[in-house]
């Protein structure tokens, strides 16, 4: 038996691939195929644009795949059946960051507009068309929405009045002086699975599995371990000094009168970190890296 695991094609296919290696699955993409190998025998991958994959696991094609929960919405306010997916793993993660992703509402410098109301009659471009819909009508504006096939930042003002587009830092709105107006919604990568995968106890356990490392890889990102010896005189004023995970670990040398600590640490904090554990006499210090942190 094999899980069929679709993989998002486009701007999230470097991070997720990147993830599963951290995760322990190595994923080979070749430019002629849409169907990465992947080194785990129980799993057949498939490359599906991430626009698509609530649509192909939710009819059956693929049993789960990585897509956001604004394509997901996108797909339920269609045509597609509620109650079909289910997600399995909520995985904050994106094509420049560990982090989440907003679809914003952006206009002109130098236009008027201040709120969604004032788009009363106007057009907005966007490439989650049915989302935008739905949110304009919450605040009762009549406009009319545009599918975007790309470059939808550039649009404004002469072939859109304003635009719903995804962005993490803002960077190239800026850039095509456009400013954001407010948050349409925040969405990240969900692994989704189709119900009937899910009632299947090899696929549910497979998935959950899966589940479990890709977390685990997230988790890790951004800390490193860190081993230090230290006298036990000496302990408390180290201890001070180190945030953990939960408690740092403090294990018994050889030498009666030192201890070994190991913790995890934000890697941000280590340059500084460092030199003062040395002033309060740690010794042996080795910083390692983490792939897998399982809470």
């Amino acid at each position: 038996m094999k899980l069929k695991l679709g993989i998002p094609k486009g701007s999230l296919q470097d991070a997720t691939i990147h993830l599963f290696a951290r995760a322990g699955f190595n994923l080979y993409v070749s430019t002629r195929s849409y169907f990465p190998t992947i080194d785990d025998p129980e799993i057949e991958c498939m490359l599906i644009r991430a626009q698509e994959m609530a649509r192909y696991v939710s009819d059956g094609v693929l049993d789960a795949g990585l897509t956001g929960q604004d394509w997901i919405a996108e797909h339920e306010l269609g045509d597609g059946t509620t109650g079909v997916l289910t997600s399995i793993a909520d995985l904050i993660y994106a094509k420049q960051s560990f982090g989440k992703v907003r679809w914003v509402l952006a206009a002109p410098e130098d236009s008027p507009f201040q709120s969604p109301k004032d788009f009363n009659g106007k057009t907005i471009a966007t490439e989650l068309v049915r989302v935008t819909r739905a949110y304009f009508a919450r605040y009762g504006a009549n406009v009319h929405v545009e599918f975007s096939w790309g470059a939808t930042e550039v649009k404004p003002p002469v072939l859109a009045d304003a635009i719903v587009e995804a962005t993490e830092t803002g960077s190239t709105l800026r850039a095509n002086r456009l400013r954001i107006l407010d948050t349409v919604m925040e969405s990240n990568t969900q692994l989704v699975a189709n119900r009937n995968a899910m009632a299947d106890a090899w696929k549910r356990t497979k998935l959950e599995n899966i589940a479990l490392l890709l977390r685990a890889a997230i988790e890790a990102q951004g800390r490193v371990g860190l081993m230090l010896n230290v006298r036990r005189a000496d302990l408390d004023g180290v201890l001070a000094l180190l945030p953990a995970l939960q408690r740092p670990t403090i294990s018994a040398l050889s030498d009666e009168e030192w201890v070994a600590v190991n913790t995890i640490i934000e890697e941000r904090t280590v340059r500084d970190l460092i030199p003062r554990l040395k002033t309060a006499r740690a010794q042996g210090i080795v910083e390692y890296p983490l792939n897998k942190i399982v809470l």
